[in-house]
């Protein structure tokens, strides 16, 4: 394995930033740089796909990372090794309490380990965990932009049919799956999808920063279902990347290790 440029991502030292955005799709790269200035591609390498531009004036990278956890932890495992500090999940997602809209975002503060990716990484008792400062700059983001937001836990699963509950090939029900979502309303999850534990636990593993803000396609409690409001999440985790990097100059500015209500911007 090359130490310097990645095997699956196709990048090396110097040709990323330190924040970087990581949506499924590929094709979500392109609505992450509608919003950027500066752009530049950099690689194309299965289902990676990576550009940096400018936010704000605020150097940034998004890498898509296709479906699921395992190709997401690839991500971070490769575009940590060349220098990513702060991950920021861009995706959509399954709203499970009924007073959730489509079109809301979803921030994540933890979440449920129902994928097995970060189960060969470390105990299943250890928790998936977003970084306070990331779940901050992200509310204040999507509070700055007015658009409509929740935050808690999110369930991550490996399977967008099984594992979410929904009827397989020929009407083929998982175990289990008649009272998954009953289940989980109850214990207040707020959205279902199928990456960002993974990348939390991962970058908790690797003392880095991570969160996630997801758009809601789906109510899976109402039946209501509308691909709207993807570029919201999009804009938020962008404002809430600049955000981050003007928190860490107020940070080192005042001397203090991590962001807390004493500081201001």
């Amino acid at each position: 394995m090359d130490d310097d440029r990645q095997y699956h991502v196709d990048v090396a030292p110097g040709e990323i930033h330190e924040t970087v955005l990581l949506p499924g799709d590929p094709e979500r790269v392109d609505t992450v740089l509608e919003f950027w200035d500066d752009v530049e591609e950099v690689a194309t390498h299965r289902e990676y796909r990576t550009a940096n531009g400018t936010y704000d004036d605020v150097a940034l990278t998004v890498t898509s990372t296709g479906i699921g956890s395992p190709s997401a932890s690839i991500a971070v495992e490769e575009l940590a090794r060349v220098g990513a500090e702060t991950f920021v999940r861009v995706g959509s997602c399954g709203a499970l309490q009924p007073e959730m809209d489509v079109g809301d975002l979803v921030i994540t503060s933890g979440a449920v380990r129902q994928e097995g990716t970060s189960d060969e990484y470390v105990r299943e008792d250890y928790p998936a965990v977003a970084d306070h400062e990331v779940v901050t700059a992200l509310v204040a983001a999507a509070e700055r932009l007015g658009y409509d937001y929740h935050t808690g836990v999110t369930l991550s699963a490996d399977s967008f049919y099984a594992g979410q509950a929904r009827p397989g090939f020929g009407g083929f029900t998982a175990a289990g799956s008649e009272s998954l979502l009953a289940d989980l309303r109850e214990a207040n999850v707020k959205n279902v999808e199928m990456e960002a534990s993974a990348v939390l636990t991962l970058s908790n593993l690797f003392g880095l920063r991570a969160g996630a803000v997801c758009t809601v396609f789906a109510n899976r409690t109402t039946d209501e279902f509308r691909t709207a409001g993807e570029d919201r999440a999009v804009e938020t985790a962008s404002l809430a990347a600049a955000l981050l990097s003007r928190m860490d100059e107020r940070k080192r500015e005042a001397g203090a290790d991590r962001w807390h209500a004493g500081l201001s911007l």
